[in-house]
């Protein structure tokens, strides 16, 4: 009997801010919706993981695929990173691996290590993009030259990878990565 008492008086105080809570319309910071649709890149991409996480607003992933694609289109690595994590999963967006391994590329080639030890596994598994020992190794070494989290699992499958090219391939590999670091300082 206590218990059902203090439930109940539990729930006549909890009960009003509650509904409160539920009767209150989420959304999104207006000023960051404002310099989002003034395209504003990485207000865009909050604004994405807003959709994307049901944060202020409902879940709505075909809305974060908006929002990512827009500043993607605009060269946002971010984005770009975030539009193809829909892609591969099909959240928002139909699943359409090829889509996924073109947006990773382009993070990728703006040296998104995440991207970059993303697509090295593409090619290696050759899902989205034909199998490619040479370019995962490639896309894999680049990643592995960042520290970082996962800076090991690259190197690891980078090794692994490397055990199945020839050693000119190797060097041509290596040739590249050189030239992509001397452009892309980081």
């Amino acid at each position: 009997m206590r218990t059902a008492r203090k439930s109940f008086i539990l729930t006549a105080i909890l009960a009003p801010a509650l509904v409160c809570a539920l009767a209150q319309p989420a959304s999104i910071d207006p000023a960051l919706l404002a310099k989002a649709n003034a395209g504003d890149s990485a207000a865009q991409v909050q604004v994405g993981e807003s959709y994307a996480a049901g944060k202020g607003v409902a879940q709505d992933y075909k809305q974060a695929a908006e929002w990512y694609r827009k500043a993607a289109e605009h060269g946002d690595a971010a984005a770009q990173v975030q539009l193809a994590v829909l892609y591969r999963d099909g959240k928002g967006v139909a699943r359409d691996m090829a889509q996924a391994a073109e947006w990773y590329r382009k993070a990728a080639e703006q040296g998104d290590v995440t991207a970059q030890g993303t697509l090295g596994l593409l090619y290696s598994l050759g899902q989205g993009v034909r199998h490619d020992d040479v370019e995962a190794y490639y896309w894999l070494d680049l990643a592995a030259a960042v520290k970082g989290p996962k800076q090991e699992t690259y190197a690891a499958n980078r090794q692994l990878i490397g055990t199945r090219i020839t050693a000119d391939e190797l060097d041509q590999v290596q040739e590249r990565v050189a030239k992509w670091l001397a452009a892309h300082p980081r």
